[in-house]
């Protein structure tokens, strides 16, 4: 079995937080439990993605606000959150104020590019402003900048009884180094390496140029070439931080509807894993499912994953809670330790 250039060194788990239209607190509460779970397990990390005007979480700050508040050593992220819906600085503030309450533990995600079927939303979204909003590598420029503590009004001082500050309050120091950026295209991140980023890959790339006559794309071959572009345009180099965010579903403790259920499941998505997809070219990893020493091994083959020491694993979107923590189970206590990766120590 080939074996990584190095071992695991930190495991997350990544999760959508689906809920019920008619009951949306349970599922929000369901995801703060699963967070909680994963701090137990020895988890370095856990992360949400973003969903807006779906039933999926639309506000992951604040749901790692209240996660914060439960939790002591478990890292909190965000992945990614899309800033086409956001306003750079509201946001940081948003991020530096749960970072403080987090203690220093926040991750956030973010990416560019417009809103999610913008022509629909963009009447509600930007109104008066929807045809000179930027959706580029600026936005991302900005909320760097004022998570930095940069200049952010031409005013400080008292004024009255009110005291106004220069820059976005509260600062939250260091929280800019650790700032992501959801890339899937050489541009993006080779963007996100001069900008001093950190790099979310995941189970999607940008299918770029052609592959050699006669030859498909080859998925970890593409991922594993951005990680290498991204560290040699990184101020950090080959220090520069790097998750990795494939769809892992481990099977050793499943009962045997779980494992017919995730084979139905990867088997679905399986089609669009063969060439590349849409007017973007996407091209999307098969999920990965079995037991953990197959599923090791499989890993340990794989060329972005030879690049990278940790992994922020994703879990499908469309499963059951106790399909969650059986999954989350395995990856910790079979998985992990099969790649190298030991828990980190609880909290008393």
């Amino acid at each position: 079995m080939p074996l990584p250039s190095q071992p695991l060194h930190r495991l997350g788990f990544l999760t959508i937080g689906l809920f019920d239209r008619e009951d949306p607190r349970g599922g929000h509460e369901s995801t703060l439990e699963l967070i909680e779970l994963g701090e137990r397990l020895g988890f370095d990390s856990a992360w949400l993605r973003h969903r807006h005007l779906q039933y999926g979480i639309s506000s992951p700050i604040a749901v790692l606000a209240a996660a914060s508040q439960r939790t002591r050593r478990i890292e909190l992220g965000t992945a990614v959150i899309p800033l086409g819906w956001e306003n750079p600085l509201r946001l940081a503030e948003d991020l530096a104020t749960v970072d403080l309450l987090s203690g220093g533990r926040l991750n956030p995600g973010v990416s560019v590019g417009p809103p999610m079927h913008y022509e629909q939303v963009r009447g509600a979204l930007y109104p008066d402003t929807g045809e000179a909003e930027d959706f580029g590598y600026g936005r991302v420029r900005r909320l760097l900048d004022f998570v930095a503590g940069e200049q952010a009004s031409d005013f400080s001082g008292t004024e009255g009884f009110e005291v106004f500050s220069e820059r976005v309050e509260p600062h939250a120091p260091g929280l800019v180094r650790r700032m992501w950026y959801g890339g899937a295209s050489t541009r993006s991140v080779l963007w996100a390496a001069e900008n001093g980023m950190n790099l979310l890959t995941s189970s999607v790339v940008k299918a770029e140029g052609e592959p050699p006559a006669g030859e498909s794309y080859d998925f970890a071959a593409i991922q594993a070439e951005q990680i290498r572009a991204f560290r040699a345009a990184h101020p950090e180099g080959e220090r520069a931080r790097v998750s990795q965010g494939l769809v892992v579903i481990p099977t050793d403790s499943a009962t045997p509807a779980q494992r017919e259920k995730y084979q139905v499941y990867a088997a679905k998505r399986l089609p669009r894993t063969g060439a590349p997809q849409g007017p973007s070219r996407l091209l999307f990893a098969p999920d990965l499912v079995g037991p953990s020493a197959q599923i090791a091994e499989r890993l340990h083959a794989h060329a972005g994953f030879r690049e990278v020491d940790e992994v922020a694993f994703a879990l499908p979107f469309t499963f059951e809670a106790e399909d969650y923590v059986q999954i989350l189970t395995d990856i910790a206590t079979s998985l992990g330790p099969a790649l190298g990766w030991s828990p980190s120590p609880s909290v008393g």
